[in-house]
């Protein structure tokens, strides 16, 4: 397993950074902090970061074609305007269920945001998984019984959506359909072995590994679909380490959010940049962000 080093890149000190995804138009990655509720859009070249406060925790943040960006809250789904920090919530498909919020969610290559909901006491089995149309924001159920919905991941023809449920400590495989947006032949491609920590947030390469940030276990592991295999490992100065996205104009470099949260006074000393973005360049390139309302790619 080939071992490498990830150096700090933007200081955040946040208490759940999460959720990065690169906008390759504007070269600017957008995350969220979860537990403040706060979208940031960092810019990859100057690191100068912009804020939109919502204050409900705030799972997942998407870039539009139009600038605007919509992000899954504890209160639902939301537009917001960047630029004046205007927030409108717009529907909430879980609305007779106040104790769940949005976590992880992307743009599909079907143009369909693609996003799923937990408990917020983490309760088994309480969250869905959705596919949302970008214009109405209307949400379709695909599937319940989801603990913590976490990492999305799609091949580069379209044709596999790999999902994660953090506690089942697998990675699922579905085949994917663009033209019609739907998924099906659930499997399983990856078991997460016991001692390396919880699968969270996901990538993948243009080589077709996935990339994934492992809560608790110190870094960002390279697995191979089609073996189950841990191929590579990325080393984080943070024990837990949440999402990850490559970014930057070539698309070569590996951006890693991590959280602050649950870091006790013993350990803080040894984490002081718990929260922060750090930057690894694995040698390998992999692909920006969609857009949501953007012709289907």
């Amino acid at each position: 397993m080939k071992e490498q080093t990830s150096e700090l890149f933007f200081d955040a000190r946040a208490v759940l950074a999460e959720g990065p995804g690169y906008n390759a138009d504007t070269n600017t990655i957008l995350w969220v902090d979860i537990e403040s509720g706060i979208i940031n859009e960092l810019d990859f070249s100057t690191r100068l970061n912009r804020q939109a406060i919502l204050g409900g925790k705030t799972g997942f943040a998407v870039h539009g074609s139009d600038g605007s960006v919509v992000a899954g809250t504890a209160k639902g789904l939301a537009r917001v305007d960047m630029k004046s920090g205007m927030v409108d919530y717009v529907v909430n498909p879980e609305s007779e269920l106040p104790g769940n919020r949005f976590n992880d969610g992307k743009v599909g290559p079907d143009g369909r945001i693609w996003a799923g909901t937990m408990s917020l006491t983490e309760e088994e089995g309480a969250g869905s998984f959705y596919r949302i149309a970008p214009s109405s924001l209307e949400s379709e159920k695909q599937f319940g019984g989801v603990t913590i919905s976490n990492g999305l991941a799609w091949t580069s023809d379209g044709s596999v959506l790999y999902y994660i449920d953090t506690p089942t400590m697998k990675v699922s495989a579905f085949d994917f359909d663009v033209a019609s947006g739907t998924i099906s032949n659930r499997r399983t491609v990856i078991e997460i072995p016991e001692g390396v920590g919880y699968p969270d947030g996901m990538t993948i390469d243009d080589e077709g590994m996935l990339w994934i940030a492992m809560w608790a276990g110190w870094g960002v592991l390279r697995f191979n679909p089609a073996t189950g295999e841990i191929i590579g490992k990325i080393n984080v100065p943070v024990e837990c380490v949440s999402a990850c996205c490559f970014a930057g104009p070539d698309r070569d470099s590996l951006i890693i959010t991590t959280s602050s949260r649950d870091l006790t006074d013993e350990k803080r000393p040894a984490q002081p940049h718990a929260g922060s973005l750090f930057i690894a360049r694995p040698g390998v390139t992999g692909p920006a962000a969609r857009i949501f309302n953007r012709e289907k790619r």
